[in-house]
């Protein structure tokens, strides 16, 4: 995928104001409009330039666009960072992010681009112009350490809000937040703070902000769901002959049994030590086969030894 600069198909700097993107936008519109242009590639071009007006015009996509940098350089494929469109805070129903975790209400036709930063469903929709009971609700993708969901308790997280000054400018403003994090709460769940939405001045009740949840990568467990998976070195003596050793598991340390025989890539199940969720989820343990270095002559002496005594060949079938 082709990162796509906005700012260059619409002839403008990166510091334009609102009205000089609309102002180029109109221009370049009326150019490239399939049904008076004579410009062979003017159906795409109009299809571009609508689409980084649709960016760049947006207070919300744009700040985050903007988080991307100038791209990589010409002819290099594109992919946005993992945690690209984490920490800011948006209106409405939708917040940035790849398509499966959503996007910005609405439809139209758009790149791949378009669809892997914002969704499929990325273009803006029109707001209904209507009085409101209550304020919009935001939303917000936060990353938080797994130990705050094995732990639970308060995180102090700092959000990013898009705002437009004076001169028609975007800007992103820090947002202090004190959350407290469920015990076991699960990637992708969210965390409803009740009236920190959008507050309307006529006084109405606020909208909800909605956080959520991503993990950080952490030293030792990877989550899915409630489950959480770990690798587990071992020595090729525990793995051949069987062991058993005292493992440190998110809810205290257990006796895991390794069985007689094990081969790198045994899985071993540890129910109920996953996640605190409800129901518990379970720690899943992958063995990996440890070996010492030959780095002495005792160690090479017995490296000898034992091929001595074990005639093994890895690439026959069954070894032998």
């Amino acid at each position: 995928m082709k990162f796509k600069d906005y700012y260059d198909i619409m002839g403008v700097p990166r510091d334009a104001t609102a009205d000089q993107i609309k102002q180029a936008y109109r221009k370049l519109a009326r150019k490239y409009h399939p049904d008076v242009s004579k410009e062979a590639d003017a159906e795409a071009r109009f299809k571009d330039v609508g689409e980084a007006y649709e960016v760049l015009r947006d207070p919300e996509k744009r700040a985050a666009y903007d988080q991307l940098g100038s791209g990589p350089p010409p002819g290099q494929e594109f992919r946005p960072p993992p945690d690209w469109g984490s920490g800011f805070e948006f209106s409405g129903a939708g917040r940035p992010g790849p398509a499966e975790h959503g996007g910005f209400d609405g439809t139209g036709d758009s790149s791949e681009f378009f669809e892997t930063l914002f969704g499929r469903a990325g273009a803006a929709r029109a707001r209904q112009r209507r009085p409101r009971e209550r304020g919009e609700d935001h939303h917000a993708r936060v990353i938080i350490d797994l130990d705050a969901a094995l732990e639970g308790g308060a995180r102090a997280l700092t959000l990013r809000v898009p705002e437009v000054d004076a001169e028609g400018r975007v800007h992103l403003r820090e947002r202090a937040l004190n959350v407290k994090i469920p015990r076991g709460i699960q990637a992708g769940q969210h965390i409803r703070l009740a009236g920190q939405g959008e507050t309307l001045p006529d006084g109405s009740k606020p909208g909800d902000l909605f956080l959520e949840v991503v993990f950080a990568p952490h030293a030792l467990y990877r989550a899915e769901g409630s489950d959480l998976y770990r690798e587990l070195p071992v020595t090729p003596w525990e793995a051949a002959l069987g062991s058993q050793l005292q493992l440190p598991t998110p809810g205290g340390a257990v006796d895991l049994r390794i069985p007689a025989g094990s081969k790198a890539g045994t899985r071993l199940r540890l129910r109920g030590r996953g996640l605190p969720s409800r129901p518990p989820g379970d720690l899943y343990v992958t063995l990996q086969i440890a070996l010492p270095p030959a780095d002495s002559a005792a160690a090479r002496a017995a490296y000898e030894a034992f091929a001595a005594a074990t005639p093994f060949n890895p690439r026959l079938p069954n070894g032998a």
